[in-house]
């Protein structure tokens, strides 16, 4: 139903709700799906609302006006470039840089080495100046090379003109140099000790079943005891003393090596004294270990095994006769409790006094000989007659009709003199034990003087 104005009252609110929107400013569309901006007629143009229209309409007519027109400036002068064909020119050092700047992207220089994955550098690397001194010490370097070089033309040059200007030597004329063999003595006897001897024959003379045979020498002044000491008499396990030297001259020699294995065999196993016997044949040893038994526990297969090693008895025995020793001979292989392998106490003095000047041995073996027999375990003859602080290196031997002892003994005075008492007795005799160890203190109460 419409007012008397002809219009609907619904349209009339509507007009003037549009109509204070526009004096707000406002900008929203009666079609709430759709913004305003967005509204387009049906010509394909934008439909705007009165107010933006007189907006629109008031920016064209402010561009029309003259005042608002920009300024024009004024027109640059042309520039008439003239082109020179002048060499180009070398780029500064500071634009160089900046061309040879490695670009952020390779991909994107061209100059892109794709192969090797490097760009060319055409910048050259300046050479950096050493200091002083390693110029200098460079400089020495290089006429220590060329003086050396120098030499070496001028040696070569000498030694051809000697060749030529000497005179060869005729074959006759060349002989053959041996190497000289190796010195052996016999012991300087100075004068015999007969006070000593006196004692030692009256300690014997306790003892009527006892045949002593005994060797006293002094190193320093060369005095000596002398009572049966040339007899040859059984030598029991003091034979192992000789072995053992024979041993240590075929090590100087190069024919043995300390390391080498020696196989324990069925003929060298030997009952008595020892721990080897009770090991399977076949058993190895190295030579040092099976030395060392001979001689610390007196281990008879050991003894075996060494005189196997160094060619037999018999070359043992023509050794033995070549250090001047008459009355040391190997028989039979050990324990040899008949006694046939002998020795004397001489011999025994005597072979000591050889490897204490050095004749038979180099000193690195005569230190491992004295240090091996220093540690000998049965300590119950001579080393019971010495006093404290002494030192004995020493050897025993026993079987049933002979006991025997000999060494080195080493003074705590300085002194150093050797020994070598046998006592053939009755069979395992015990007084043969304590006769030997009276002499023994009665020969050190002299020495000690």
């Amino acid at each position: 139903m419409e007012s008397a104005a002809g219009i609907h009252p619904d349209r009339r609110t509507q007009t003037a709700k549009i109509d204070h929107l526009q004096k707000r400013g406002k900008t929203m569309a009666l079609n709430k799906t759709k913004k305003y901006s967005d509204s387009t007629n049906s010509n394909g143009t934008i439909a705007l609302f009165p107010v933006q229209q007189k907006v629109q309409q008031k920016k064209i007519e402010r561009e029309k006006s003259p005042t608002n027109a920009p300024e024009k400036l004024p027109a640059k002068p042309e520039v008439v470039k003239l082109k020179l064909d002048l060499p180009a020119s070398k780029p500064s050092q500071e634009n160089r840089f900046k061309e040879q700047k490695k670009p952020k992207n390779r991909r994107s220089n061209p100059k892109y080495n794709k192969v090797s994955h490097k760009l060319p550098s055409k910048r050259r690397k300046k050479r950096q100046e050493l200091p002083f001194f390693a110029q200098l010490y460079l400089y020495i370097i290089r006429l220590t090379i060329v003086g050396v070089g120098l030499g070496a033309i001028a040696g070569t040059i000498l030694a051809s003109l000697e060749r030529t200007s000497s005179v060869p030597v005729e074959p006759e004329q060349i002989t053959e140099v041996k190497p000289p063999a190796p010195k052996v003595s016999g012991l300087t006897l100075n004068r015999e000790l007969t006070s000593v001897k006196d004692s030692i024959e009256a300690i014997a003379a306790k003892y009527p079943k006892m045949q002593p045979r005994v060797f006293f020498f002094d190193l320093d002044d060369g005095s000596y005891i002398d009572i049966e000491a040339n007899t040859a008499t059984s030598a029991a396990s003091t034979i192992k003393i000789p072995v053992l030297i024979a041993f240590f001259q075929d090590v100087d020699a190069g024919k043995i090596t300390l390391d080498e294995m020696l196989t324990m065999n069925k003929e060298a196993i030997a009952s008595g004294s020892g721990s080897m016997q009770y090991r399977k044949p076949g058993t190895k040893f190295s030579a040092l270990e099976t030395a060392t038994k001979n001689i610390v526990i007196s281990d008879n297969t050991a003894t075996n095994m060494l005189i196997q090693r160094l060619g037999g008895a018999e070359a043992l025995n023509e050794r033995f006769l070549s250090w001047g020793l008459k009355n040391t001979v190997i028989n039979n292989p050990l324990p040899d409790l008949k006694g046939t392998n002998t020795t004397s106490s001489y011999d025994l003095v005597a072979l000591l006094a050889k490897i204490e000047r050095g004749e038979l041995l180099s000193l690195r073996s005569r230190d491992r000989v004295f240090g091996i027999m220093r540690a000998t375990r049965t300590k119950t003859l001579l080393p019971k007659g010495l006093g404290k602080g002494a030192i004995i290196a020493h050897k025993t031997g026993d079987i049933g009709t002979i006991l025997a002892d000999a060494g080195t003994i080493d003074l705590p005075n300085g002194k150093r003199y050797l020994a070598a008492v046998m006592v053939k007795r009755p069979h395992n005799n015990y007084s043969a034990r304590t006769m030997i160890q009276e002499i023994s203190r009665t020969a050190y109460k002299h020495f000690e003087k």
